[in-house]
């Protein structure tokens, strides 16, 4: 009987994710675990981390090519600088919001620094069209800058 419940709620996984969501919280909440279909929930349990690591590196990523945009890209500035700065205080919350929930990932974050602004370097250059030697390939700044709030790689004309 195991097996039938096992396959049924594994087929549901596949066919109604939030409806197996619901009824796995069911079954854990009433600590019906000879139920559980195991195999999708420990899957789950190892995306979830997965999630907030892309999430976090996709801030910071975009975060640098902000800061980049800021220092570098002087024939866009004037027009963009506001949408700019706004973006980079937009990437800062979600970074904090993450690493509030999830304090250990401050360590992932300094780990990943230097390749998110390599990414970020990268997708400047496509969209500037600026010469590779015009910034550096180590970054500029730091992580710590980087997150500061009141830090920003350029004076604001305004």
């Amino acid at each position: 009987m195991k097996s039938e419940t096992s396959a049924t709620t594994t087929s549901l996984y596949d066919i109604d994710y939030q409806r197996w969501l619901s009824e796995t919280l069911v079954q854990l909440r009433s600590r019906n675990f000879d139920h559980l279909d195991l195999e999708n929930l420990i899957e789950e349990f190892e995306s979830l981390g997965k999630r907030e690591k892309r999430a976090l590196a996709s801030y910071l990523m975009r975060l640098c090519e902000h800061l980049i945009k800021l220092k570098y890209w002087e024939v866009e500035r004037e027009l963009s600088y506001r949408g700019w700065k706004v973006e980079i205080r937009n990437f800062r919350l979600q970074i904090a919001r993450i690493l509030e929930d999830s304090p250990s990932l401050k360590i992932y974050l300094a780990e990943n620094f230097e390749r998110e602004y390599r990414n970020a370097r990268k997708v400047f250059l496509d969209a500037s069209n600026l010469a590779e030697k015009s910034l550096p390939v180590q970054p500029y700044f730091s992580l710590e800058e980087a997150l500061d709030e009141d830090w920003l790689p350029w004076p604001s004309e305004e």
